[in-house]
């Protein structure tokens, strides 16, 4: 995929490549998945958003896998009520399994396997739509005791690479609090992201970490701090669950995360932000999940080849498709 060559920031230095992998600062991945997937209407009355497939892998499953990958061991998943089919999706099905087998279907089978085989997965209901705030905090009672910090993986952002919790792991392992991500927007696109007011560490020496003073929802262009805009990947510090229980709800009732991090910062809490160069995909429109798509297909040892040149072909000025006639 195009993104696949784009680096991925590290904290001061990467680890040396025969070091062996470092310890995750989270061991808990929660994944809020309690939309109604609106934009995706009617696909969505009998399919959750969340499932549907990046050519041949639902989208949660990657971000599940993203977790897996930097070192997570239980996926928590924000539902709403009736909403099953996410978690049924990480339960084995022994009985497809085995048909799969009987039959010789190897390649599916593992593909129908590997999900359930990713990491422990507990599902938790937000019974009330409040807000992205008022979903994480549901994860809190399943947590253990010393679980200082857990992960946040926002399902509609696909980051490519994979890697950027690794980076952000790296961050808190030494500078402590909250970590996030972000990317880079043009100016024009700023009023559709929450943006962070950021300023450099004197200390770094990659340029990609800052420290974050606050952050603004959607704001006017000329009103914004600057061109890092949120994308979906936090690690966040146990504190953030008490700072969620003294903020005030907003509009509706919401509980928003923006406000319980502001509230962090504000009592001196260190929050930092890691600027991802890599790419990001909107699984949440169907506008970003097409691209993401593309992406992941023209990456595909099995789909590429043919995508490649189906689309040389479909952009070219000679593409004239005529109806037949019987004339």
């Amino acid at each position: 995929m195009t993104a696949a060559s784009a680096p991925v920031s590290s904290e001061e230095s990467a680890p040396a490549p025969t070091a062996a992998p470092a310890e995750s600062c989270f061991r808990t991945a929660v994944v809020p998945a309690a939309g109604l997937g609106t934009r995706f209407l009617p696909a969505t009355k009998t399919v959750p958003k969340e499932l549907l497939p990046v050519v041949d892998t639902p989208g949660i499953e990657l971000v599940a896998g993203e977790a897996a990958d930097s070192g997570a061991t239980q996926l928590v998943i924000v539902t709403s009520p009736g909403k099953d089919g996410v978690v049924a999706h990480f339960v084995e099905d022994l009985v497809l399994e085995s048909k799969l087998e009987e039959r010789g279907k190897f390649k599916l089978l593992e593909k129908v396997r590997k999900a359930p085989g990713l990491l422990d997965v507990t599902s938790v209901v937000q019974e009330e739509p409040l807000g992205l705030g008022h979903a994480i905090a549901q994860a809190e009672p399943v947590l253990e005791d010393d679980e200082a910090a857990i992960a946040v993986l926002l399902p509609d952002d696909l980051v490519m690479p994979r890697g950027v919790l690794d980076v952000m792991s790296r961050v808190r392992r030494r500078r402590g609090g909250t970590v996030l991500c972000a990317i880079e927007v043009p100016e024009d696109q700023v009023s559709a992201y929450g943006v962070f007011d950021v300023a450099a560490l004197p200390d770094a020496k990659n340029p990609n970490v800052l420290r974050v003073k606050g952050m603004v929802e959607k704001p006017k262009r000329d009103e914004a701090p600057s061109c890092y805009a949120a994308a979906g990947r936090y690690i966040l510090d146990r504190a953030i669950f008490d700072a969620l229980r003294r903020i005030t709800p907003g509009a509706g009732g919401e509980l928003q995360l923006t406000d319980a991090i502001a509230l962090l910062i504000a009592e001196g809490h260190p929050v930092h932000v890691v600027v991802h160069r890599g790419a990001r995909h909107d699984l949440g429109n169907p506008g970003g999940y097409l691209r993401a798509a593309v992406d992941f297909a023209l990456d595909s040892e099995e789909y590429g080849p043919s995508l490649r040149e189906w689309l040389a072909h479909r952009l070219s000025a000679d593409w004239s498709p005529q109806l037949t006639t019987d004339e």
